[in-house]
């Protein structure tokens, strides 16, 4: 019954996406794949338009393995590798970036949300804020060069792999005194951890200046078409004080509403083509299905390793381009 129900959020999740890449296909005008195709991948490729999708759905189901053995977002990992290995515009690596990170979101909600491991009340309020920033910083990046935008994409894809080498998540931060606006927002609950059968109650602390950082969040998000959970969870956990599992869910859950604001940029623009996103997503999603398989036989340590070298070279890759080295 479970894994019937985990199926239809996953359905759920990638219906709604295609049909919006759907919608987006038939407004946009001509419904010519090949010329979408070769806009994206550039006009001197000598790769058929259909190769371009096939390489991209393989491409991404391996991602989506190593995705999950790494215990990171997709989309992390979709915009930095696609955008330095492919011959994709920027711009369209990062409207596909977007769908990428919202399907998984999309499809992981429902369930957290029953368990409790995702809070509305913790959510809600830095949605509104993130998902404010992230069309503002939508705009900022469709707006600056691309090269600059290479070059702060670079910057930020190894400060991320740094991030991830240096944290130190903790499973439940000691909150002494909830402070007066996580208070007056009623940011606190109770859920029942499967690994121990207890039932876990938190609070939140230092709620303002977590809240202002997921304006910096916002912008990223985006300014780059980035999943962020790499940020969203250590600031729900190491400076709010929300127990690990809970800032993972809800992080989760907030993709689903700050992507959402930035893909209608990409897709008012035109940057998000149907025959590049569908791919990406489709292979993403069948990659974590088969890592979640591997997970239990896997070292997460060396995956972890792997991922953090990957993210650097990635990154090194795309302030290169920035360079135009």
């Amino acid at each position: 019954m479970k894994r019937n129900v985990r199926w239809m959020h996953v359905l759920t999740g990638a219906v709604v996406i295609v049909l919006l890449l759907g919608v987006c296909a038939w407004a946009g005008g001509d419904g010519d794949v090949a010329a979408q195709m070769a806009e994206a991948a550039g006009q001197g490729s000598s790769m058929p338009w259909w190769g371009w999708p096939i390489i991209l759905l393989f491409f991404c189901f391996i991602l989506g393995i190593i995705a999950v053995l790494a215990g990171v977002g997709g989309g992390v990992l979709y915009v930095p590798l696609v955008s330095g290995f492919f011959p994709f515009h920027l711009d369209f690596v990062r409207g596909a970036g977007l769908m990428v990170a919202l399907a998984g979101a999309l499809a992981a909600g429902p369930g957290l949300l029953k368990r409790n491991f995702a809070s509305l009340r913790l959510a809600l309020p830095v949605a509104l804020i993130a998902s404010s920033c992230a069309i503002v910083g939508a705009f900022l990046g469709m707006a600056l060069p691309t090269n600059i935008v290479q070059l702060c994409l670079g910057g930020t894809i190894m400060f991320i792999a740094i991030l991830l080498l240096v944290s130190k998540n903790t499973a439940h931060p000691e909150v002494k005194k909830q402070d007066a606006l996580g208070l007056a927002l009623g940011i606190n609950g109770a859920y029942h951890d499967p690994s121990n059968g207890q039932l876990v109650e938190w609070k939140t602390h230092r709620t303002l200046p977590g809240l202002l950082m997921f304006i910096i969040i916002g912008v990223m998000a985006g300014m780059f078409g980035l999943g962020a959970g790499w940020a969203n969870v250590p600031v729900l956990n190491l400076m709010m004080g929300a127990p690990l599992k809970v800032a993972v869910g809800t992080s989760k859950f907030l993709l689903s509403i700050t992507d959402t604001s930035a893909a209608w940029v990409y897709l008012n623009k035109g940057c998000v083509i149907p025959l590049m996103a569908i791919p990406s997503v489709i292979g993403l999603m069948l990659g974590s299905f088969v890592g979640v398989r591997l997970l239990a036989k896997a070292k997460p340590a060396f995956i972890r390793y792997m991922v953090i070298g990957v993210l650097l070279f990635a990154g090194g890759k795309a302030l290169l381009k920035g360079l135009g080295i």
